[in-house]
């Protein structure tokens, strides 16, 4: 194995730096289908085929009660889609860790970049042909755009740690954060702007499916800046573990060699413990906040996607302040502070009070204030944890662990309601997640992390 030396490290980052500005804009690309399709359009769009296959003909104010056959197996159709996302979210946690093994085994990374996010554009695209009762070809197209979008969102997080130095990846990490929730933003305002004259683009049904269809081509797209950007940008020059083993040989040897190291990394090994409950805590808020404003709060789904859009512009702002704060206080500190943030977000819900519209956009404001930036500086300070010339390998766990847990959050969410028969004691709830997050990140220390994993500690830890 070869090592680096310092000085050779330090030019790296001066020849590097100009892959900054081509590197955020795979943020602005992905976020308009995690924003438009995934998130806000293609849940209840895969429902409504669903239940149209299953109960033909059915009135719009009546509930379908025939399940579908999957596999032999009978699923409702209101639960086919959470089904699908949970299973799509465990195979991609499991593949994630051999594409990050393969990754650093690549001398191009943008490229292998490239493919993945093209499979998923792709996919996301090829949504505009599921109508009528094809909720099959749905399910696997989401399947598949969502495992390809993790495994290109491996490969760019890792570059991460290639193009900024230690004491500059808050501040790149925060803006690419940032560009994400203002591209993802723009697409979602033209696409409410189309549904609320759907009528124009042949129905509601066809205006959801052009809607998708320009997710992916904006995703598809725009990918090409990033891609084109960095082409020629050298990845890993020799595999860590095994150089002469081959892709499928040496990436296996690679992947028990980096769990073995991980162990030997106990400040590494306890962020991504801590950062397994905060962050699950976070992606709960999200997904089950429209429920929350609907069902309990009693607005109406225009009022929540009007809130949905806001958030996403406050974010974009929410994560340059943070970037800017943890330039002075260090990513530690910042995020602890959002975390205490988060749990005041939380607590401020409880007592929204039914139809309150002031206080709702209220909320709003303070989730997208934190939300951007807990998110971008989890993603940098993970950086400095990892060892050089393995960041694919430790990035794919980040993002294996990040979707492989992701659903502790909404199984908590789910009993506490039916428990409860309300929402509101379900979304306290969710603090547990916040308190062990922030308790587990507080004893990490990262400066001997950042040690421990031979890399250069940033003048502000």
């Amino acid at each position: 194995m070869t090592t680096q030396s310092a000085e050779d490290i330090a030019e790296d980052y001066a020849s590097n730096a100009r892959y900054q500005r081509p590197w955020y804009w795979y943020d602005w690309a992905n976020s308009a289908f995690v924003t438009t399709t995934a998130t806000v359009l293609f849940g209840p769009y895969l429902t409504a085929i669903a239940e149209e296959a299953a109960c033909p003909g059915l009135a719009e104010d009546a509930t379908c009660t025939t399940d579908l056959s999957v596999l032999g197996v009978p699923i409702d159709p209101g639960s086919l889609h959470p089904y699908t996302v949970a299973l799509s979210t465990f195979i991609g946690a499991v593949l994630l860790i051999f594409v990050g093994a393969i990754a650093d085994r690549v001398k191009r990374p943008a490229r292998l970049m490239a493919a993945f996010a093209g499979i998923g554009a792709v996919a996301a695209s090829l949504m505009f042909f599921v109508e009528g009762t094809n909720w099959q070809l749905g399910v696997v197209l989401l399947m598949i755009a969502s495992i390809a979008l993790g495994a290109s969102l491996v490969v760019y997080d890792a570059i991460l740690v290639r193009i900024a130095h230690p004491d500059d990846r808050d501040k790149v990490s925060s803006r690419g954060w940032a560009l994400g929730y203002l591209g993802g933003g723009l697409l979602l305002a033209v696409n409410f702007l189309m549904l609320s004259n759907a009528d124009s683009f042949g129905g509601t049904g066809q205006t959801v499916r052009i809607s998708m269809l320009m997710a992916g081509l904006w995703w598809g797209l725009f990918t090409l800046i990033p891609v084109l950007g960095m082409w020629q940008m050298r990845g890993v020059e020799r595999p860590v573990v095994a150089a002469k083993a081959g892709v499928v040989g040496g990436t296996l040897k690679q992947l028990r060699d980096t769990f073995a190291h991980l162990r030997a990394l106990p400040q590494t090994l306890l962020f991504l413990v801590a950062y397994m409950f905060f962050n699950d805590g976070i992606q709960t808020v999200i997904g089950q906040s429209s429920l929350y404003g609907t069902a309990e709060l009693g607005f109406s789904e225009t009022t929540m996607l009007s809130l949905f859009l806001m958030v996403q512009f406050v974010a974009f702002g929410g994560a340059l302040i943070f970037g800017r704060i943890a330039r002075k206080q260090g990513a530690w500190r910042t995020v602890l502070g959002g975390i205490a943030m988060w749990l005041l977000v939380i607590v401020a819900a409880f007592f929204v009070p039914e139809k309150a519209l002031a206080a709702l956009f209220a909320l709003g404001v303070g989730i997208g204030l934190v939300m951007g930036g807990t998110q971008a500086l989890s993603r940098s300070m993970y950086s400095q944890l990892v060892p050089r010339d393995r960041e694919a390998e430790f990035f794919s766990l980040y993002q294996a662990l990040e979707r492989g847990t992701s659903w502790f959050g909404a199984v908590i969410f789910g009993v506490v309601h039916q428990l409860t028969d309300s929402y509101r004691p379900a979304i306290l709830a969710l603090m547990v997640f916040f308190v062990l997050g922030g308790v587990l990140l507080a004893k990490v220390d990262m400066r001997k992390g950042i040690q421990e994993a031979g890399n250069e500690v940033p003048a502000v830890v």
